[in-house]
């Protein structure tokens, strides 16, 4: 009989986020897939498990999938990990979930911390329809044609990307949507240095030219706002509530909700004062 491959997800940063049913997963694998074993090992020390593990990643993941997918036929057991949050996500796992069930093997995925998630939830952006872009390619040229195909995404975006190229990212981002399109960018989910900033790319630019940017980074994008006929003043009222939620203030969304949707400045702001004051 088969054996089954576990999706283990663990702690993107604080180890507190452990489930009862992670541990025991890990505890009764026959052996865990890792990212880096290194890492895994730091966990396990934690739990004070002792487990074989080999390694499954991006550089080996054709060679070290048919290994793992072989022993899981055999009966085996597999606890498959990512260095944080959950294996498959932006990760390699995927190409190993495909194989097995390719191969009719059981996959189980045991439910945990994600970043995508975390940072969605904690942006104050639209939550109901989104998107996940994971890592942009490193390839300018690939780069802008990802961006461009989402000049017209209407969903939440979310992105992950590394301190060193945030800056980069955030240049990237202001030329295919704006300078003044809302985000949020979270560092260091759930660490000790955690932050979570709600702005627009322009305010988050000049934050990180300020600032050197440290820790792993979730970027969460606000999607292109309904286009509207001009002249729409309730359409307008309602992307100025939209843009204050996302941290912008009151004049500053409201001019630019004026030049969206093609009303005068002066009176959405107004109009937003007074709808305030009568409770609306």
């Amino acid at each position: 009989m088969a054996g089954k491959l576990y999706l283990v997800p663990t702690p993107i940063g604080n180890l507190g986020d452990i489930s009862r049913r992670t541990a025991q997963t890990l505890a009764e694998a026959d052996f865990i897939a890792a990212e880096d074993t290194r890492v895994t090992v730091k966990l396990l020390n934690h739990l004070e498990l002792k487990k074989p593990m080999v390694a499954y990643h991006r550089h080996n993941c054709d060679a070290a999938g048919p290994s793992i997918l072989r022993r899981l036929e055999e009966g085996e057991t597999c606890a498959l990990v990512t260095d944080a949050g959950t294996p498959a996500i932006s990760d390699p796992g995927e190409e190993l979930v495909a194989l097995c069930g390719a191969a009719g093997v059981t996959v189980e995925a045991i439910p945990g911390p994600c970043a995508l998630t975390v940072a969605l939830s904690a942006s104050g952006l639209p939550t109901g329809r989104f998107t996940f872009e994971g890592f942009l390619p490193l390839n300018k040229k690939n780069r802008r044609t990802q961006l461009e195909s989402l000049a017209d995404e209407g969903r939440t975006m979310i992105f992950y990307e590394a301190p060193h190229k945030l800056r980069a990212t955030l240049d990237d981002l202001a030329d295919a949507f704006g300078p003044d399109r809302p985000m949020a960018v979270c560092r260091e989910l759930t660490k000790l240095h955690e932050e979570v900033l709600r702005l627009t790319i322009r305010e988050a630019q000049m934050h990180y030219a300020a600032q050197e940017p440290r820790g792993e980074f979730v970027l969460v994008v606000a999607g292109r706002p309904a286009q509207a006929e001009p002249g729409d003043e309730d359409a307008a009222l309602a992307r100025v509530e939209e843009l204050r939620r996302a941290g912008m203030s009151l004049k500053a969304a409201s001019a630019q909700a004026a030049e969206e949707f093609g009303v005068k400045k002066r009176a959405l702001y107004n109009r937003t004062l007074q709808d305030s004051d009568t409770g609306r």
